[in-house]
């Protein structure tokens, strides 16, 4: 692989502790990255040191940020990783869980970030940004309006910090389909489980897609984790009519199939789906 060196990069992963951030910083650091976590609660057995860092708190992220580039002495690769679900369906009014998910998602970035950007500009290896979005920045799944909103306003940011430095640092979105993880579970809870309407990847791949835009000579604007990611991100992009259509014929699946029964937030959906039978 024609990438640049690893050894002495000097980075910092939010949602350190988490499913992925422990994955991407052992990797990262067993390259030979100087790497510095944050996250709003750090664990003992973490691989890497992790400053606790409430990513809402607008006076608590850039002093986290500072500490973290004194401790690395600089900054050259910045991993925004953080990042919940929850459910949260359309047509219902936005309440304190679609606040939570727009603010850690979207403005926790975006607060991490602009501590990040004097330090990033100022590297000589050139600065770069990754973001872990979702496939469902562009293509949206019923239920979770929250999580697909602020992934793809999260697209947007990203476009806009890339136009801002891109003479400086590069700006790259990762676009990871499902992987098992906690951060499905409060949509089990409330029996909006997604399950049969996405197809899990394994984590090594997303580490492994982090990596290449980390460390590849030439930095890509977007990335999809596998090749149906591939596809289905051409497809929504491109013709967001036939995607539609797929996602609705599935949704209509699920709902026959008694997957929302019980449900309370999936109400509305199974009420006009039984009414159109």
């Amino acid at each position: 692989m024609n990438r640049r060196e690893a050894r002495d990069l000097r980075v910092i992963v939010t949602g350190a502790s988490g499913t992925f951030g422990r994955a991407l910083c052992e990797r990262l650091s067993g390259l030979g990255a100087r790497v510095v976590g944050l996250d709003v609660a750090p664990r003992a057995d973490d691989p890497v040191e992790v400053i606790a860092c409430d990513i809402t708190d607008d006076a608590a992220v850039p002093a986290a940020v500072a500490e973290a580039v004194s401790r690395l002495g600089g900054l050259d690769l910045l991993v925004n990783n953080a990042g919940i679900g929850g459910p949260a369906p359309a047509e219902l009014p936005p309440g304190a869980e679609v606040r939570r998910q727009l603010d850690i998602n979207l403005l926790g970035t975006w607060r991490v970030t602009a501590a990040c950007v004097d330090a990033l500009v100022a590297s000589e290896r050139r600065g770069r940004v990754i973001m872990l979005t979702s496939r469902m920045a562009v293509m949206q799944l019923p239920l979770a309006a929250a999580y697909g909103a602020s992934k793809r306003a999260l697209v947007a940011y990203a476009d806009a910090l890339r136009l801002e430095l891109g003479t400086h640092v590069d700006v790259t979105c990762v676009y990871p389909s499902a992987v098992r993880s906690p951060i499905h579970d409060s949509t089990a809870a409330a029996g909006l489980s997604l399950e049969g309407m996405s197809q899990y990847e394994p984590l090594e791949g997303v580490i492994d897609t982090v990596l290449r835009a980390a460390l590849g000579r030439r930095p890509r604007r977007d990335m999809p984790t596998t090749r149906r990611g591939a596809v289905e991100f051409f497809l929504a992009r491109h013709l967001p009519r036939v995607t539609d259509r797929i996602v609705a014929k599935t949704l209509a699946g699920r709902v026959r199939s008694g997957a929302f029964q019980g449900a309370e937030l999936a109400a509305g959906v199974v009420r006009r789906h039984g009414a159109g039978e």
